[in-house]
């Protein structure tokens, strides 16, 4: 197990290091000067100079790579080039808003998908099994930001149940709650039908194994053989899928974030892509990166030790 685990975290360093290395390549790839976008016609060209300076673009590609992770060791990301302030501590403020928006999404969506998928076994064939087939497929087919458009339109513009925009009052709770319910429901829509077909099909194939037929002959209910014997086995792949579900909702906030005009890193990457504000996009980068990897691994850990024969592959 520790081998398994010195492993995926190597491989997850090595990530991060394609990752901005990608990134800063796409720098010099990007057309236009940067300076000039950020600046503005009238900048002469002595402001164009000091900016690239303090944004480190006047060095060469290797050389502002390693910079940047010799100064991430050290919790250093940059400073802001408008603001003049530490590109983490703006990342800090940023992120628990939409940790708090990606959490809450996967968490609802899987109290609903994954009964919803173990009906589906239960009532295999019958009318409800088909129901939540075009369920599924229906939400699945549904972009995130079409959801948070017309969720918006109806629920806060028409209806005026919900609010438009923000992340509520700081410090009331109730009304923080309140402005979450949107976001959190275009995003985590299209995981509910995710979840039912892949807990639907995994259900499938462990209802067919030995204790299963053993736990029938005991003359047990059959919910609970479904729930505390079938389930338990079957939800192993979907540690997997909600790994990876965290993972993009980071990239679906930033579609959501911009449209409910929450505080979180959607907003802030969007808000640095459109000025040029290397130092946030880069740290924003690494920071969802590192993020998504460290989840990934740990759900690669936990399906390991839950089932040793993901070990004997990887091994192999």
């Amino acid at each position: 197990m520790l081998r398994y685990a010195i492993k995926r975290i190597g491989l997850g360093l090595l990530i991060l290091i394609i990752v901005m290395v990608g990134m800063y390549a796409a720098v010099f790839l990007v057309p236009g000067d940067p300076a000039a976008v950020a600046l503005g016609p009238r900048a002469t060209p002595e402001m164009k100079r000091m900016l690239m300076e303090r944004m480190g673009l006047d060095q060469p590609l290797i050389w502002q790579v390693v910079n940047f992770f010799r100064n991430a060791l050290t919790g250093n990301l940059g400073i802001d080039v408008w603001s003049k302030r530490p590109v983490g501590t703006i990342i800090a403020e940023a992120l628990p808003n939409t940790l708090v928006l990606g959490v809450a999404s996967i968490g609802w969506s899987m109290l609903l998908g994954v009964p919803l998928g173990c009906f589906a076994v239960v009532y295999r064939d019958g009318w409800l099994d088909r129901l939540v087939g075009i369920l599924s497929v229906s939400v699945i087919a549904l972009p995130s930001f079409v959801v948070s458009i017309y969720a918006l339109l109806l629920f806060a513009v028409k209806f005026n149940v919900f609010p438009a925009i923000g992340a509520g009052q700081p410090g009331n709770v109730a009304s923080q709650i309140h402005a979450l319910v949107l976001p959190c429901f275009a995003i985590g829509l299209g995981w509910v039908g995710y979840l039912a077909r892949l807990v639907r099909a995994s259900m499938l194939e462990v209802m067919g194994e030995p204790h299963i037929r053993t736990a029938r002959a005991f003359g047990l209910p059959e919910w609970r053989v479904v729930f505390r014997f079938a389930l338990r086995i079957a939800i192993v792949p979907t540690i997997s899928l909600v790994a990876v579900g965290l993972g993009g909702i980071l990239s679906s906030a930033v579609f959501v974030e911009v449209i409910f005009a929450r505080p979180g890193i959607g907003s802030l990457i969007y808000n640095a892509v459109t000025s040029r504000n290397y130092p946030i996009v880069m740290g924003t980068v690494l920071v969802t990166t590192a993020l998504y990897v460290a989840i990934t691994i740990t759900a690669d850990l936990l399906i390991a030790r839950l089932d040793p024969r993901v070990r004997d592959v990887f091994r192999d």
